[in-house]
């Protein structure tokens, strides 16, 4: 039997996710109206004080740990169930993080095996959307004592056009931080192709730029191949700002062509603030071509500011790889200002190369 054909249909078959282990919660459960999400919300808009909504939604790339947490400690420990770091306050003002899941997972037969999903929830008050959460499954949740209904059924694009619609109302009322950066975050995890669509739509010029900055970072990170080629599309966008920050979000893609990118845009890029941006962030994914780049760039680039922060890129390099880049500039190059900016960061490492090399500048 041919197993990429049963993927399709598994997606559609597999029964609606159950909702999250919850504490301290004034619970109900339904499949969603015919009129749709928003009418949901707005349903409960008129309660007297403040309630969430929860439902699923299926996965993009495999398991993930979202959770709160308020230390570290917390936040690595696991019940005896496998759930995550106790018990998540959804109503306290404690950090919540996504990652990876590394834990090996336990084997099933494809043909039992839903597809893996995650739980999107905001919180309704006085007819508003003040927070968004994207958690695992895995994430026991304490509500507050607050009424929580949970939806069966709420469809990818539903979902899509709700948190866009957040994203874009937190930004216009301009009070961003946390609340847009999980709605950006819940976009991403969806495995629907729609979600890249949607963030390559908030990253286009003529967006406000904080807008682009977190939909092209979201893009970077989450997406994967097809984030890439957008972002990619992206380096020559007229903004020099967008461009620095484009460097970053570059430097977050797993795909292995993004380091290629950022060398076309530390060599190539008009703006002397990009191209040492784009040194900075090679530096921190080495390799020989990113050190080549750098050193290419203290030996070539025009301007003498792009130079001194490729040197400190050198700094930044992986290993004994930085000390022996800088070694070579402070030994080599004809910019006294250059090899100043070698000799200096060779000071600020604990290498016993450098202290002899120094030492022997001293001696001279």
């Amino acid at each position: 039997m041919n197993v990429s054909l049963l993927l399709p249909l598994l997606l559609v078959l597999s029964p609606p996710a159950p909702p999250p282990t919850l504490h301290n919660a004034k619970v109900s459960s339904r499949a969603i109206s015919s009129e749709g999400l928003s009418a949901e919300i707005r349903s409960l808009s008129t309660s007297p004080g403040p309630a969430w909504i929860g439902y699923a939604q299926p996965l993009v790339d495999g398991p993930r740990q979202m959770c709160c947490f308020g230390s570290v400690h917390s936040f690595q420990s696991r019940g005896s169930d496998g759930t995550c770091c106790g018990s998540c306050r959804l109503e306290s003002e404690g950090s919540f993080s996504i990652g990876r899941d590394d834990r090996t997972p336990t084997p099933a037969p494809l043909e039992l095996e839903s597809p893996a999903q995650f739980f999107v929830l905001v919180r309704i008050e006085r007819g508003r959307i003040g927070r968004v959460r994207a958690l695992s499954p895995d994430c026991v949740l304490d509500a507050g004592g607050l009424p929580f209904l949970w939806l069966t059924g709420v469809g990818a694009r539903e979902s899509l056009n709700l948190l866009t619609t957040l994203a874009r109302a937190i930004e216009r009322d301009g009070e961003g931080g946390e609340p847009a950066e999980q709605a950006f975050a819940a976009i991403a995890l969806h495995a629907d192709p729609a979600a890249d669509s949607v963030l390559e739509n908030l990253a286009r010029r003529g967006q406000p730029l904080e807008l682009r900055r977190k939909a092209a970072f979201w893009l970077g990170n989450g997406r994967g191949r097809r984030g890439f080629e957008i972002l990619k599309g992206f380096v020559a966008d007229p903004d020099p700002a967008f461009r620095h920050h484009l460097t970053f979000c570059l430097s977050q893609s797993p795909v292995a062509e993004a380091q290629a990118t950022l060398i076309q845009m530390a060599r190539r890029d008009p703006e002397g603030e990009v191209r040492g941006q784009a040194l900075f962030w090679l530096a921190q994914r080495a390799g020989e071509q990113a050190a080549r780049t750098i050193q290419d760039a203290i030996r070539d680039d025009p301007e003498e500011d792009v130079k001194k922060k490729a040197v400190f890129a050198l700094s930044q390099l992986h290993g004994s790889q930085a000390v022996t880049e800088l070694i070579r500039v402070a030994k080599t190059n004809r910019n006294p200002e250059v090899r100043k900016q070698a000799i200096f960061w060779l000071g600020q490492s604990k290498d016993p190369r450098a202290l002899e090399f120094i030492e022997q500048i001293l001696e001279r």
